[in-house]
């Protein structure tokens, strides 16, 4: 089964979904890898204008990182683990757990179904990535530090009324109107969309510790898996100079 489906529409829209729904959709170390290439992807495709970001079925979006094989989560955080000035939207059936809650937080826009529940319960087990920081952001900072200190659970209509979520619908229609919001995108200004988005996520919000750690974790990997890192492997196994090409 593959872990990560991706569905590329022909109104320029893209459909990105977890696929382990008998883990709850949890993040395994290969999952945020495949998350990281589709956006990758998404983001450099000249024809897909807007995202969404789901999970299989309605029981979970997303049960976290998968501590059996824990992932490299940054590597699939919007504008943290890949570039992006494209719109994102988080559509949220069920739990919304642990770096699930970063990924959705993340995303530009989020729609939720009626039985989502939204919670960060790593002060109870124990660790942290620390990029749940942002929250703090992004909701107020009151209930942020209640979520994250007192692993309360936010059932969807407060989170509605915080702000975490953009609309509220019907179990299974969460991915339908997402879509939807998607396909509006696609027909406004791709320049102006990339501005906006830009000047929100550079200029207004700030970057935490671990975000700016893992940005800067994925500009070294991009230099360490480089076509210019391999040549000068190479170069100095074959002891000559090596010619770089800046990618």
């Amino acid at each position: 089964m593959q872990k990560v489906l991706v569905e590329n529409n022909a109104d320029g829209t893209t459909l990105v979904t977890i696929n382990r729904p008998e883990r709850r959709n949890a993040i395994c170390a290969e999952t945020a890898l495949l998350l990281q290439k589709a956006f990758q992807e998404f983001e450099r495709s000249p024809t897909q204008k807007a995202a969404v970001l789901t999970g299989a079925g309605n029981e979970a979006f997303s049960g976290g990182a998968d501590t059996g094989n824990f992932p490299e989560l940054w590597r699939c955080i919007p504008t943290v683990g890949f570039e992006t000035t494209k719109p994102i939207i988080s559509a949220v059936g069920g739990w919304c757990v642990g770096g699930a809650l970063v990924l959705s937080m993340m995303c530009d826009l989020t729609v939720a179904a009626e039985n989502a529940k939204f919670s960060y319960p790593e002060a109870r087990m124990g660790f942290t990535g620390g990029m749940i920081a942002g929250l703090a952001a992004r909701i107020p900072h009151k209930i942020a530090m209640e979520m994250m200190l007192l692993c309360r659970i936010v059932e969807v209509q407060r989170a509605w009324n915080i702000g975490l979520v953009n609309e509220v619908v019907p179990v299974g229609q969460q991915v339908e109107v997402a879509l939807k919001m998607a396909r509006e995108m696609t027909e406004f200004s791709p320049l102006v969309l990339k501005t906006l988005k830009r000047f929100v996520t550079e200029g207004v919000l700030p970057h935490g510790p671990s975000e700016q750690s893992g940005r800067a974790q994925r500009q070294l990997h991009e230099v360490k898996e480089s076509e210019d890192a391999v040549e000068a492997a190479a170069a100095v196994k074959e002891k000559r100079r090596a010619v770089y090409k800046g990618r």
